[in-house]
């Protein structure tokens, strides 16, 4: 009993060293604005102040982007290069990511950010749209579909959330931030290498995972009270309904990175057996971020789809 006693003491000091040698304080917004530019706006949506850009021509048809867990707008960077040229292009830095930062409220449940969804689409006056999500992101998105099915023309997922992970298989990061008292220590520290290592096991060429894109993830988390929504949200767990995905009625493009270490490529195949207007795209090169790792293959696939379930000409 003395021996694990001890055992307990060595690891908190060693926890508690560790988050001291690795604390880092929130950053502001002004401290944080080189993740800024000249297309960023903010809208006030139930209590917080969304960033958003919108891009690309006013009255071409319109995309809404959502990122995935822990990143920001910028991940779709590559896409609005691409795509702008053709369609306008709504992207948000989600509550909890971003500039956005944490929902007053404290609820991160997927079913809140549908509601957050629909607030955001009135304040801006969207009536319809093709509806784009990567991995949480994917996961509000075909939520979202069900609820308001009027709203969303096309349905475009990257590798989304939803299916049941087992336990082993949940992404260290998610574990780390779930467990009783690391998870206090989660939320104000900010070790480099912890979001080096999450960026390698997303990305399936390692080469991609440069200084500056781990700045990037690293910066925006250190956004006023994102560590700590970040905690919050992963002690949120909803069951998503899975088995209503056969409602889904919209054309739907489902892009997977063969790769992928944190959703299984098999996910790929019940999202296509249980929707039936999809259609499937693996891509054995790519991991978890397909639009991030080749922005403009992945684009361009976006594109054809677009075209081909809208009956537009191709320019």
């Amino acid at each position: 009993m003395r021996a694990l006693r001890w055992a307990l003491l060595i690891i908190l000091i060693t926890i508690t060293a560790a988050a001291v040698w690795h604390y880092e304080p929130d950053r502001s917004l002004e401290e944080l604005s080189e993740y800024l530019n000249d297309e960023s706006e903010f809208v006030e949506v139930l209590g917080m102040n969304v960033h958003f850009r919108r891009e690309g021509p006013e009255g071409a048809p319109i995309i809404v982007l959502l990122h995935g867990n822990s990143a920001s707008l910028h991940t779709w960077d590559g896409w609005v290069e691409v795509l702008a040229q053709h369609y306008e292009i709504v992207r948000l830095d989600l509550p909890a990511f971003g500039l956005t930062g944490p929902n007053p409220s404290g609820d991160y449940r997927t079913s809140w950010y549908v509601e957050f969804l629909e607030q955001f689409r009135e304040a801006l006056g969207l009536e319809q749209f093709a509806l784009t999500g990567n991995s949480l992101g994917g996961n509000i998105a075909w939520q979202y579909t069900l609820q308001q099915p009027d709203r969303v023309s096309q349905l475009i997922l990257l590798d989304p959330s939803g299916m049941p992970l087992p336990e082993v298989d949940t992404p260290f990061v998610f574990r780390l931030a779930a467990m009783p008292v690391i998870s206090d220590f989660f939320a104000s520290f900010a070790p480099e290498a912890l979001y080096r290592s999450s960026l390698l096991d997303v990305y399936a060429d390692d080469s991609l995972v440069t200084d500056t894109l781990v700045k990037r993830y690293r910066d925006l988390s250190l956004f006023a009270g994102n560590r700590k929504a970040f905690v919050e949200a992963g002690q949120q767990y909803e069951r998503a309904p899975i088995e209503r995905l056969n409602e889904i009625r919209a054309p739907t493009l489902i892009l997977w990175g063969g790769q992928d270490l944190w959703i299984p490529p098999s996910d790929a195949e019940t999202f296509h057996a249980e929707i039936s207007e999809s259609e499937l795209t693996i891509y054995p090169d790519l991991g978890h971020l397909p639009m991030e790792e080749a922005p403009t293959r992945t684009a361009e696939d976006v594109h054809r789809f677009l075209l081909a379930t809208s009956n537009e000409v191709a320019p």
